[in-house]
């Protein structure tokens, strides 16, 4: 088993930065990859970034060049530093494991709140 526990939530004004912070404890070893996801007010849950074991790192078309997402391995930390927020990007993000290539394992959530 794998416990995630996300950190870093916030009010911000737009155009305002957070840093999302999920701490990996458990069966740490066998992660693949780590990802962040978010679900809006009424939406769906969406991927927002990942990454694997080796650094590569996948993004969501809304939040390129926005956001960066990257992997302490030592710390067996994810972090998310999120720049020129939007309105659009209030949601709950939550942090997720891989242990091949579904994400198996999530956290609770940290609430995001964008100001207009």
């Amino acid at each position: 088993q794998v416990q995630l526990v996300e950190s870093g939530g916030g009010l911000v004004q737009a155009g305002g930065s957070l840093r999302l912070s999920c701490s990996a404890s458990g069966s740490i070893f066998s992660i693949n990859a780590m990802g962040w996801f978010r679900q809006g007010p009424g939406k769906q849950r969406e991927f927002v970034a990942g990454i694997t074991r080796s650094g590569r790192t996948d993004y969501a078309d809304s939040v390129k060049g926005r956001f960066t997402i990257s992997r302490d391995n030592a710390n067996n930390t994810v972090l998310l530093q999120m720049n020129s927020l939007k309105p659009e990007d209030t949601a709950v993000y939550y942090c997720s494991a891989a242990k091949v290539v579904a994400y198996d394992y999530w956290g609770q959530g940290t609430q995001v709140t964008v100001s207009s």
